[in-house]
């Protein structure tokens, strides 16, 4: 069985520090459709998350992941693994490429990586997403990289000094 991948990106007017630095302290949560909460279950000596658990939320089904920080490269790629009751899940990754301008590309990537135990439990506890996951979440990750793009341009808009005339 070959993992299905998905990837979106964006390009945002803001650095790839900046942006991995909002995806590292697990902002995606404010910007997720499904992902509604993570409780970070370990930290590194800097304070970024190694572990958490992500709170999912589709239409009537919650369920949660355990996430275990796969990649934590500053300004080029925060990835996790996602587990449900020690099965694997998907990877999700987050890239992170520097523009000539001095924005970035932000790439958005998941890989399906569920067994059939993991498939079976997913119907379950999400419903019928399960079956189109792949295209669940390219819907999902578009909404997410677009708000991501709304709140980090508009907080680098704040933060630009004004002129007075």
């Amino acid at each position: 069985m070959v993992a299905e991948q998905v990837s979106e990106q964006v390009d945002i007017a803001v650095s790839a520090q900046a942006a991995f630095d909002a995806v590292a302290e697990l902002r995606f949560v404010r910007w997720s459709p499904e992902c509604f909460a993570v409780w970070v279950l370990r930290r590194d000596r800097d304070g970024h998350p190694l572990r958490f658990v992500g709170w999912n939320r589709r239409r009537a089904f919650v369920w949660f992941t355990t996430c275990t920080v796969a990649a934590s490269t500053p300004g080029e790629e925060f990835s996790f693994d996602v587990t449900t009751f020690g099965m694997p899940v998907a990877r999700w990754a987050y890239r992170f490429a520097p523009l000539p301008n001095g924005g970035a590309t932000v790439t958005e990537q998941w890989t399906d990586r569920r067994g059939r135990g993991a498939w079976i439990l997913g119907r379950i506890f999400t419903g019928a997403g399960t079956k189109n996951r792949p295209e669940v979440n390219r819907e999902g990750m578009r909404a997410t990289l677009a708000r991501l793009k709304s709140e980090l341009e508009a907080e680098a808009a704040n933060e630009t000094p004004r002129r007075r005339g």
